[in-house]
């Protein structure tokens, strides 16, 4: 049975439209907030973060949990429709340092990242459900950055092939995030794919090429023909690299 003042508390909430919050918006409220989460009107995200028992919106919880937190990696390779594959676990990056979580059945990996490699965040949704999430370009150099969170290099090299690219944000992010071997990549398929639009990235990626060659697929094997443009070793072939590419769905 609920007080009066939680009765009020929960009157307010629906008044003010709000499903999330920390307690340090209501001062004095922490007995309440206790009360009503124990009674299962509210859910306890983690210390001092809530949300009502019936908002369920996996991106904007996990958001909310992380600060700075921008839905990322192959959860937004979903999200932008540059994959279909649907990953198990949402990917969140964030600034901070947080450890894997489970939220009302959802399983929420954070990715570290260093504060300069922080750029093109934008928001999907509306409202109690908008939430920040990295965008197309950024989304793509992240995966290169870090593959293991791609969900799968040919899926990865599928999604650069379809995706549409603006060149002057490929170059910003790439220097914020300043991963040489990625830009290197990214730069060979470029040149590989004939994107046209994307040649003035092509020629900053070349700007980026060092003495120093990379696989091209950084999870397979140290073997394929040297490219001495890009110094990659193609342990994938173009001819392979193109069939995954057209290979779409």
């Amino acid at each position: 049975m609920l007080t009066v003042s939680q009765m009020n508390f929960l009157k307010q909430l629906d008044e003010e439209e709000i499903s999330l919050f920390t307690v340090k918006e209501y001062e004095n409220m922490n007995e309440i907030i206790e009360n009503l989460a124990r009674k299962g009107f509210l859910h306890r995200l983690e210390r001092g973060k809530y949300c009502r028992s019936t908002f369920h919106d996996e991106n904007v919880i996990g958001t909310f949990i992380a600060s700075d937190g921008a839905i990322s990696y192959w959860s937004a390779l979903n999200l932008h429709g540059l994959t279909e594959q649907f990953p198990n676990t949402i990917f969140v990056q964030t600034t901070h340092k947080k450890n894997s979580v489970s939220v009302f059945g959802a399983e929420y990996q954070f990715i570290k990242i260093n504060r300069q490699k922080r750029a093109g965040i934008a928001f999907y949704g509306y409202g109690n459900y908008k939430y920040p999430i990295t965008d197309v370009e950024k989304t793509l150099i992240d995966c290169f950055d870090l593959p293991q969170y791609s969900g799968g290099y040919a899926e990865l090299i599928r999604a650069f092939h379809r995706a549409e690219l603006n060149t002057d944000k490929m170059i910003n992010y790439c220097i914020a995030v300043n991963n040489i071997a990625a830009t290197k990549r990214m730069g060979f398929l470029s040149e590989l794919f004939h994107r046209k639009e994307l040649q003035s990235f092509i020629e900053f990626a070349r700007t980026k090429v060092n003495r120093t060659y990379n696989l091209f697929d950084p999870f397979g094997e140290s073997t394929g023909e040297p490219d001495s443009t890009w110094y990659l070793r193609l342990n994938l072939s173009k001819e392979k690299i193109l069939e995954i590419a057209k290979n779409s769905y």
